[in-house]
């Protein structure tokens, strides 16, 4: 299984924030140089987290994003179902119609039945769990959270 590149930014958005403590916030400017990915990305990546009510924005002149409680307590495979928006993982519908072999296919159902095993085998890896140690990033170091 492959996550796609939007789950992927996720991914590293919601851990970066996990791995700093409760009261920090970042900008999504800050967040994208963290992770390493455009700032177009982030900024898309932090809405949905904000729509599933992962992140918290806070508004104002020492505002920015943070993770949410939730966003404490959710983990890989339920963040992943939330954002993964594929029906099939097999091609079975083209522009040039059906493959002619969909009606005594088994290849949808199995791949179906791999993913939601995909998706239960993280279910038990809660994000916030995932960075270890202090993250060293230049960000936190000029905040002073790291001495």
């Amino acid at each position: 299984m492959r996550i796609n590149a939007f789950s992927d930014v996720c991914l590293r958005v919601i851990m970066l924030l996990c791995a700093a403590p409760e009261s920090v916030t970042f900008t999504s400017r800050v967040v994208a140089a963290e992770v390493d990915t455009p700032y177009n990305h982030v900024a898309k990546a932090l809405l949905r987290l904000r729509e599933l009510g992962l992140v918290e924005a806070i508004r104002g002149r020492s505002g920015g994003v943070r993770v949410s409680p939730l966003g404490r307590e959710v983990t890989v495979g339920a963040l992943l179902r939330q954002l993964d928006t594929r029906t099939d993982l097999a091609a079975c519908d083209s522009p040039d119609g059906p493959c002619p072999l969909l009606s005594g296919c088994g290849l949808r159902a199995a791949l179906r039945r791999a993913r939601d095993a995909f998706y239960r085998e993280l279910d038990d890896l809660v994000i916030a769990s995932l960075p270890h140690g202090k993250p060293a990033g230049p960000v936190l170091v000029e905040l002073g959270l790291l001495r």
